[in-house]
């Protein structure tokens, strides 16, 4: 996709979606953290579903790392891999508590550090806090970046770099919402909208 096509996505993507952000529901950095790392492989409406009262019985790492795995597993057993993640998010808040004195890492390396805590999720932690620009690769930023022609990478990681070279940094946070957001509503994995779709003239994938 030359440099014309790049800058008309960026204008449809933001007339589509004028107010890119998480459809997580977190009011701390702590709930951030926590929810992003029960959405892997798992909607966000689920977690949004069960994060109210996981965040009332544990509102702070320091109460979650108290937590007994049989009671947190109960409140989050709707998600997927519950009893896994339960044992992550109650080690990560122990690690938080223990290494970083209660405050989030703001650093990829002291983020990937935490149990449960993969590149993707430290860089959605990352650009959500604003703490350095960042580009996020879900299933929907995957899908569309090779149905746009913004990259031909085999895995998360390749697709992340191509992104980051085609789009300038202020660019990735939004871009990275507005794609998941076009995906789930649009540019669907199996039935995408294509004849509905306000990309179709850039698009080449579209039919």
């Amino acid at each position: 996709m030359g440099p014309k096509r790049k800058a008309a996505l960026l204008e449809a993507l933001a007339e589509l979606y004028p107010d890119p952000r998480s459809e997580l529901d977190f009011s701390s950095e702590y709930q951030l953290l926590i929810a992003v790392m029960l959405s892997a492989q798992c909607t966000d409406k689920k977690v949004n579903q069960v994060t109210p009262a996981l965040f009332a019985a544990y509102p702070d790492f320091a109460a979650l790392s108290n937590a007994k795995l049989p009671d947190v597993e109960r409140i989050i057993r709707p998600i997927n891999y519950f009893k896994t993640k339960a044992r992550n998010i109650i080690e990560t808040a122990k690690q938080v508590a223990a290494r970083f004195r209660s405050s989030l890492p703001k650093t990829h390396e002291e983020l990937t550090s935490l149990p449960g805590v993969g590149n993707k999720t430290a860089n959605v932690i990352l650009g959500e806090t604003g703490a350095v620009p960042s580009l996020p690769v879900d299933t929907h930023v995957f899908r569309l970046a090779h149905r746009l022609g913004l990259s031909e990478g085999r895995n998360p990681d390749a697709v992340e770099r191509d992104l980051r070279r085609a789009f300038p940094a202020a660019e990735w946070r939004n871009l990275h919402h507005r794609l998941i957001f076009h995906g789930r509503r649009v540019c669907k994995a199996r039935s995408p909208e294509c004849s509905a779709c306000a990309l179709q003239r850039i698009c080449p994938s579209a039919s």
